[in-house]
């Protein structure tokens, strides 16, 4: 947790011992913390010379030969940020060939997400071709995204067949991506789903029936959470790179998001974010989520809202701390939506309030700013059919879900 620390505050400082000595210890926990912090560093720009060589040559080494599938997709996710340096050329290779090697799907789905955010134009196009054929879905779903990064329009003819993919989520980014090929700007908010998209069928809810628990707000208005009786959930004492990169074993709050598209249930990650849980759980007790817009879809990006008038502002009167942690962004976890900087577009640390958004689709790239405090656990076909004039009816927990 110290090395993770260390790259969360980026001074870039540490750098050296990180590469030589952390990104081989012999617990999975220290090297998934490892690779986090050179990635981070390099986003900052602060390696450069021997440690930038040296930490994109280890990340490299790391997918291709670790036993460890959760290392090798920490460190494909890690070579997003050297795209743009001296490294970029050999992390291209590296990933063309872990496509080409790679059979767990785990891992391929964050190496296709690596080559779509940075190397689409930097690998062979039989790369993307195969991808489109892909047994897993999100490795489809991110070489349809790749594509749309491709200044070609004759692409366009490879992703025709997508519209026609029996995913929802394949079929939405590839509509996307046709746009990006014809020059057109793609959609940044979902009104209405296109009549061609096999939007998921209403499932069965087997927690339909269970009774709501009674949440009492502490002060009887939604404050700020209190760090002295915020819950921190099961004991987390990661060692392996599983242990890094997930809940804790362990009973976790469960909440169901009542909307007028069906039911989605979200379990809760008190260990990795109590401040965010807390604050979190709060404003759905006193009732500052009921009758909420999803203000913001973005096909194959994120579901979006928490905010009473309708739209991003104006929050709940104050704001909370960022809690950073090693979970990834991937798809439907559940994560704080942040203020930006006017000038820079760039996110602004400890600025939630009470936004909330859930992920459609891996979105890695936002791991390095948004607290993730959750994952949904079960209505995922109700994602599938909102747009952006339904409402949250309310938030209401039920009983704790054991991960």
């Amino acid at each position: 947790m110290s090395i993770y620390g260390l790259g969360v505050i980026d001074l870039g400082t540490a750098a050296s011992t990180i590469v030589k000595t952390a990104l081989t210890d012999p617990a999975g926990a220290v090297r998934i913390a490892a690779l986090d912090a050179i990635g981070r560093y390099e986003e900052a720009h602060k390696l450069a010379g021997q440690p930038e060589t040296d930490g994109a040559a280890a990340a490299r080494e790391l997918l291709g030969s670790n036993p460890d599938p959760v290392i090798r997709g920490r460190a494909a996710i890690t070579l997003n940020f050297f795209s743009d340096g001296p490294e970029g050329a050999r992390s291209a290779s590296a990933l063309a060939t872990a496509m080409r090697d790679e059979r767990d799907p785990y891992v391929r789905e964050r190496v296709m997400w690596t080559i779509f955010r940075r190397y689409a134009a930097r690998v062979p196009r039989a790369v993307l071709s195969t991808a489109l054929r892909d047994p897993d879905e999100t490795v489809r779903i991110e070489a349809v995204r790749a594509y749309g990064k491709l200044k070609d329009p004759a692409a366009a003819a490879d992703l025709q067949p997508m519209l026609n993919d029996p995913s929802w989520r394949v079929q939405e980014q590839t509509s996307e991506s046709l746009l990006a090929l014809q020059g057109k700007p793609i959609h940044t908010s979902w009104t209405a789903i296109p009549s061609f998209i096999h939007v998921p069928a209403p499932a069965v809810d087997p927690l339909a029936s269970e009774s709501p628990v009674p949440m009492t707000v502490p002060s009887g208005k939604a404050t700020s959470p209190d760090p002295m009786t915020a819950d921190l959930g099961p004991d987390l004492l990661p060692k392996t790179s599983a242990e890094m990169t997930s809940p804790a074993r362990g009973p976790h709050p469960r909440v169901r998001i009542v909307t007028t598209k069906g039911n989605i249930y979200v379990a809760l990650f008190p260990e990795w974010a109590p401040l965010t849980v807390e604050n979190f759980l709060n404003l759905s007790a006193g009732g500052f989520y009921n009758d909420n817009r999803w203000f913001r879809i973005v096909p194959d990006f994120v579901v979006q809202t928490g905010e009473k008038d309708d739209k991003n502002a104006p929050g709940p009167g104050y704001t909370i701390g960022a809690e950073q942690n090693p979970l990834e962004q991937n798809a439907y976890v559940i994560s704080m939506g942040l203020n930006y900087d006017e000038k820079t577009n760039t996110p602004l640390l400890d600025s939630a309030g009470s936004e909330y958004y859930i992920t459609l689709s891996p979105q890695y790239h936002l791991d390095n700013s948004f607290t993730v405090f959750g994952r949904v656990v079960s209505g995922f076909d109700v994602l599938g059919r909102l747009i952006e004039s339904d409402r949250v009816v309310r938030v209401e927990r039920i009983s704790d879900v054991t991960l």
